[in-house]
């Protein structure tokens, strides 16, 4: 079973901005009469894993936050990153790519923000400023010492 993150930004960025902090080798446009533009780049060579950037409106997100509690968001506008990481991938060298690029987007973007783990686990967010890494036995396996509560 592959593992999917999910790091979601409010406003409107750029979808070639965020391509170019993730995938800065390029990446493949789907673009259909009628239906939202979406960018993605196969890293699995490089990075272990797939990349989809894509741009929302109205969202609502909700996840399971590392005390138990459920934490909902629901920013007007949107722009997710996913990263699919495939089941015979490295899962620690992806993992560790994965959370490189997120701390790459988040260095050069000071937009709210939440990065969610196969869409029910709520792992770091970003709001007026403040970051805040949460399920700390996640981290505790996972690192992420350049991601720290700020």
């Amino acid at each position: 079973m592959a593992t999917e993150y999910r790091l979601t930004l409010a406003g409107d960025v750029p979808l070639d901005v965020l391509a170019g902090v993730v995938a800065p080798e390029g990446v493949e446009e789907s673009a259909v009469d009628g239906r939202p533009r979406v960018l993605s780049a196969d890293l699995s060579d490089p990075c272990g894993y797939t990349v989809i950037i894509y741009a929302g409106s109205r969202g609502y997100f909700e996840a399971e936050d590392g005390d138990g509690s459920v934490w909902e968001w629901e920013p007007e506008r949107y722009v997710t990153v996913g990263f699919r990481l495939g089941k015979g991938e490295s899962s620690d060298r992806a993992t560790r790519e994965m959370l490189a690029s997120v701390a790459r987007v988040l260095g050069e973007r000071a937009e709210d923000a939440a990065l969610i783990l196969d869409a029910d686990w709520l792992l770091l967010t970003r709001f007026s400023g403040r970051l805040r890494r949460h399920a700390p036995s996640w981290w505790g396996v996972h690192g992420g010492e350049d991601l720290a509560d700020r």
